[in-house]
């Protein structure tokens, strides 16, 4: 990676998929929602990876069930276990070291990060900045989220690194204009590798030298 020195440097990620190992849960919770209230998508939970839930319910649900389904999902949140990828958290810490400014880019809305916050009390102070699903008007694809991180860090797109699991982030980054590495813990290799400038099957295989 060659970066000049007099500019901020961003590293962007992702949360689910990425920092947390959470992904896998999430897509037994939209199956059985799928189930319950069909909407007709194949592969419906893996469809909606990386939206946040306004556009979720707004775009997959009826009215009249939508404050039910948001309700399932607040309870289910409630009792989840938020768990670190093996060393996601040291790779973090390490880019910070090294001169990065590290932001969490997410589209899990604000209630979802509290939940996380009460059962990691470091999480939110390890971060220069959280962007939330709420934060933003248009969800991933859109990189209208990546480009909000860039600003609150002071970084500039083409000094950052996003680093993503979901098709939906992947496309997120590479629009924004960052580079992009792509992880393989949500799709695999075929489906990560042309979204991506750099794969890895988890933060803890990279070293500094290998980033784009």
């Amino acid at each position: 990676m060659s970066m000049t020195n007099d500019k901020k440097r961003g590293a962007l990620f992702d949360l689910d998929g990425v920092i947390i190992d959470t992904e896998g849960i999430y897509s037994g919770f939209w199956s059985a929602i799928d189930e319950r209230f069909p909407t007709g998508i194949p592969h419906f939970a893996q469809s909606i990876k990386g939206m946040n839930l306004q556009e979720i319910l707004g775009n997959h649900f009826p009215t009249h069930v939508q404050a039910q389904v948001q309700q399932m999902l607040m309870e289910f949140q409630a009792d989840m276990r938020y768990d670190y990828f093996p060393g996601a958290m040291d790779f973090v810490r390490m880019l910070h070291d090294n001169g990065f400014a590290v932001a969490i880019v997410t589209s899990s809305d604000q209630q979802k990060m509290n939940e996380l916050y009460r059962q990691h009390h470091e999480f939110e102070s390890t971060f220069d900045a959280v962007i939330t699903g709420d934060m933003v008007t248009h969800a991933k694809p859109h990189p209208e989220c990546y480009q909000l991180a860039a600003r609150l860090i002071g970084a500039d797109l083409d000094d950052c690194i996003v680093f993503e699991d979901s098709v939906n982030g992947l496309k997120a980054g590479l629009a924004s204009g960052a580079k992009v590495v792509g992880l393989t813990t949500t799709y695999g290799p075929e489906v990560v590798r042309p979204l991506c400038h750099v794969m890895t099957g988890e933060l803890s295989n990279l070293a500094l030298e290998m980033l784009p």
